[in-house]
């Protein structure tokens, strides 16, 4: 199994703190999380569950909900399902989703980036974090 070393400290870290233990089910759920974006818990379910009968669909969700407590992961909600994005190493950025298929565009933008600092000032506010989702068609669903 592939581990980013990084992230497998961190996590261990974390679960240190809270006298939790490293199992062999989160690392196999952390190492799967690293090679996706945007992934279901459902999604991982799918995968993991044929190499790992023994991984159930809780123990997923409660793992990848300690992949945020541990700043590994966000939770985002696009329309009724929860996904999870991997944020240990990306920068800031936002989300174009087509509103029919689903699909998710990451994008950055500068100009986005400093008209919100703008418009923030502007109101007397100071961005602490914030999150741009832009729905919509993609190009295959426009046909």
């Amino acid at each position: 199994m592939s581990r980013n070393l990084k992230e497998f400290a961190v996590l261990k870290d974390h679960l240190g703190k809270h006298q939790l233990k490293l199992t062999r089910q989160r690392e196999r759920i952390l190492a799967l999380f690293l090679k996706t974006e945007h992934v279901t818990a459902e999604h991982m379910y799918r995968s993991l569950s044929k190499r790992d009968p023994h991984i159930g669909l809780a123990t997923i969700y409660r793992t990848l909900n300690l992949f945020c407590d541990a700043g590994l992961a966000q939770a985002r909600h696009f329309g009724a399902q929860t996904q999870y994005d991997n944020v240990s190493h990306k920068r800031h950025h936002d989300h174009l989703i087509c509103t029919t298929c689903g699909k998710i565009v990451e994008f950055e933008n500068c100009e986005i980036e400093r008209l919100q600092e703008e418009v923030a000032a502007k109101h007397g506010f100071v961005i602490q974090t914030h999150k741009l989702e832009l729905y919509g068609l993609c190009s295959r669903c426009q046909r």
